[in-house]
C-alpha cells in the first residue's frame, strides 16, 4: 500500500510559491538585460562565464553541460549560436577524439568584459540592495544546504545533463 501524500502546509505552500515566483522573475529580469545589453540570454552568459574561468579559457562540452545543467542537445544549440557570433570555438578534444573543447574566443572574452558590469548591476539591483546583510547570509546557506541536499551521488543517475 502507499502512503498518503505529505501535503505541504498553508505556511509551506506559501513559501514554496513565493520561492517559484521569485525566481521565475529574478531569471526574467537577468534574461531582459543580458538580451538588452548583448543580445543573449541568461544561460549563454552563464556558458562564457565558465569558459572565462577555465584554464585556457576552454572546456569539454560534457563537462561545460553538467556545470550548467543542461542537456548536451542544448549544449549544442547554444554553443553553435555563440560559434556564429564569433564568441566561441570548437576544437576536437587532444586526448579523446570522440570528445570535442569549448573555447572562449578573445571577442567572447572582450563580450564578457563589456557586459559584466552591467550583469552585476542588475543581479545587485534585483537580489543584494533588498536585502540586510543577514537575509544574505542566511539566503546563501539556505541554497548552499538545498544544493548539497539535490547533488546526485549516484554515478549513475539519469540526469538529462549526462544524456
Amino acid at each position: 500500500m502507499t502512503s498518503a501524500p505529505n501535503w505541504l502546509s498553508d505556511e509551506e505552500q506559501r513559501t514554496w510559491r513565493a520561492y517559484l515566483h521569485a525566481t521565475r522573475l529574478l531569471e526574467d529580469h537577468l534574461d531582459r538585460q543580458l538580451q538588452r545589453d548583448a543580445g543573449m540570454p541568461h544561460v549563454y552568459y552563464g556558458l562564457l562565464v565558465q569558459l572565462s574561468q577555465a584554464p585556457r579559457r576552454r572546456m569539454r562540452m560534457t563537462e561545460l553541460a553538467k556545470n550548467s545543467k543542461i542537456t548536451r542537445s542544448r549544449l549544442s544549440h547554444a554553443v553553435a549560436r555563440l560559434e556564429n557570433n564569433g564568441w566561441i570555438r570548437r576544437e576536437d578534444c587532444p586526448s579523446d577524439k570522440r570528445g570535442q573543447l569549448a573555447i572562449l574566443t578573445d571577442a567572447g572574452y572582450e563580450v564578457l568584459e563589456r557586459t559584466a558590469p552591467g550583469h552585476v548591476a542588475a543581479v545587485r539591483q534585483a537580489m543584494f540592495d533588498r536585502l540586510t546583510p543577514a537575509q544574505v547570509d542566511q539566503l546563501g546557506e539556505i541554497m548552499r544546504v538545498m544544493a548539497q541536499g539535490l547533488q546526485p551521488t549516484d554515478a549513475k543517475a539519469d540526469l538529462p545533463w549526462l544524456r
